[in-house]
């Protein structure tokens, strides 16, 4: 899997450009899943202990198709990997293992899924998709302060909105694919450090022209020390 950088902002009031070099850190940020407790060794015939749990919800491809209803889990390990399982129904697969050192790995799934998807839906190539992807990640972000609600706290945090083709040379035989915007909400007092993350297209001029969505959200493990 491809690893991606998401420009990601955690303090300041107001909308503001973040430079290259901090954007790579706040996204790489170490110790993200820091304070968190590692899974308890699953007993013989059960699974592992998730101790963050995202809801996952994607809109269909294409008109009349059904769209997924997932949950992913994330567990760690005692040798400090963090695992991502994706849970459908009673059906449950691996997602991958990464070291827990470099952060949260969801962020690199959900890029990765969107692309993956955007690609398919539009008939565009994912290689140009994913390198418009990691230029836009290098430049101003759209930074604006939110309120997430956890449990029974009401916490301060960020969203950070970036617009991959808004400048795109191949701009105009895009369609709704030019519009595309990736965003991500984030703070240190959130457990992992994204709250949800989120892709969308709009809907185009057709009803064939669907839209697409793709939000990943924390639902479970809120209240774990991050």
């Amino acid at each position: 899997m491809r690893v991606f950088l998401l420009l990601l902002a955690l303090f300041g009031g107001s909308t503001a450009p973040l430079s290259a070099a901090e954007t790579y850190d706040l996204l790489f940020r170490k110790g993200a899943l820091s304070g968190l407790p590692a899974s308890l060794p699953p007993a013989a015939g059960e699974e592992g202990r998730d101790i963050l749990v995202y809801d996952r919800i994607v809109s269909p491809l294409k008109k009349d198709e059904s769209g997924d209803t997932d949950t992913i889990g994330l567990q760690l390990t005692s040798d400090d990997n963090a695992a991502l399982i994706l849970h459908r129904g009673p059906q449950m697969r691996m997602i991958g293992t990464f070291p827990a050192s470099v952060g949260n790995p969801l962020i690199m799934y959900f890029l990765e899924t969107a692309v993956a998807d955007i690609a398919k839906q539009s008939g565009g190539s994912p290689f140009y998709m994913r390198n418009r992807i990691k230029e836009a990640l290098l430049k101003d972000a759209e930074i604006v302060p939110v309120s997430v609600r956890i449990g029974d706290r009401d916490i301060a945090a960020r969203q950070v909105t970036i617009r991959p083709f808004a400048e795109d040379k191949a701009r105009g035989q895009m369609g709704r694919f030019a519009e595309l915007a990736l965003a991500v909400t984030v703070s240190q007092d959130v457990p992992g450090w994204y709250y949800s993350l989120k892709a969308s297209v709009p809907e185009g001029s057709t009803p064939a022209d669907i839209g697409y969505s793709n939000a990943i959200t924390l639902t479970q493990g809120g209240n774990a020390k991050p």
